[in-house]
């Protein structure tokens, strides 16, 4: 049982080694490149389209819908960037069916490479937003005393990312290989199937993480649109003055009997 896949060495000559982490790492990213190039080599906008393209317009759109309901305005923007980590991260949990394959997200160095992606896209969109001088403005906020605070917190957010991710993927690994020493018919296939469902959930789980940070920096939270509704005040009811009587109507309401003073005859 190898705790890592870092343990798994397959060439090595002087300090230069060729790991499990790094080989499947890369075999992932020609995974997710060259089926990308496949599925979008012919797409329609037609009604009749490939399994394949109803497949990806599934994915793009639901993380697109995810990325808006985080509060960013303009989730194409941020697409690329949060969408190639969910994919990654759910595609290494996906092929843990395969035999002899290990999970580079099982590795603390891979999962540390993608907790510094994240750290350094935040400040990239939010400076692109902003403006430097609005973005590190933030770290001053609510009072300069904060700013070594906030400082903190973007580097221990940082490692939670990390850590979280890496904990997750090798705790399950964990149990399924000491299961398979207790029961090695039942369990392990359930098992599997758990595994599965958990590195669904940390791949969304880091992507939204990721997203927040991101929507932080940026400070484009927008509300919404029934909270917008309620906001916006209700125009108040105009009331016309009334039409004063014309002059002709008081003079013949004066000329009415028993309605002026006069002498009896």
């Amino acid at each position: 049982m190898h705790l890592s896949p870092d343990d798994i060495v397959f060439w090595q000559y002087g300090f230069l080694k060729l790991n499990a982490t790094i080989a499947y790492t890369w075999a992932l990213m020609l995974v997710l490149a060259v089926g990308s190039k496949l599925v979008t080599r012919r797409l329609s906008t037609a009604l009749r389209r490939s399994r394949w393209q109803n497949l990806l317009e599934i994915i793009v759109v639901g993380i697109k819908q995810q990325i808006a309901e985080v509060g960013l305005h303009q989730p194409e923007k941020h697409l690329g960037f949060l969408g190639t980590l969910f994919l990654f991260v759910a595609t290494a949990s996906l092929f843990t069916i395969v035999p002899g394959y290990e999970p580079p997200t099982g590795s603390l160095s891979t999962t540390a490479a993608l907790a510094v992606c994240v750290f350094v896209a935040v400040p990239m969109f939010g400076i692109a937003e902003l403006g430097l001088g609005g973005y590190l403005r933030e770290y001053l906020k609510p009072t300069v005393i904060m700013l070594p605070f906030n400082i903190i917190s973007e580097l221990s957010r940082t490692l939670a990312l990390a850590v979280r991710l890496f904990g997750n993927m090798m705790s399950g690994t964990m149990i399924l290989a000491i299961l398979l020493t207790i029961t090695p018919f039942i369990f392990p296939i359930a098992m599997s199937a758990l595994g599965l469902l958990t590195g669904m959930v940390q791949a969304y789980i880091f992507s939204i993480l990721a997203t927040v940070y991101i929507a932080a920096a940026t400070r484009t939270r927008t509300r919404r649109p029934e909270t917008a509704a309620k906001a916006v005040p209700k125009p108040e009811a105009k009331t016309e003055p009334k039409p004063e009587a014309k002059p002709e109507a008081k003079s013949a309401a004066l000329a009415k009997p028993g309605s002026g003073s006069g002498f009896a005859d």
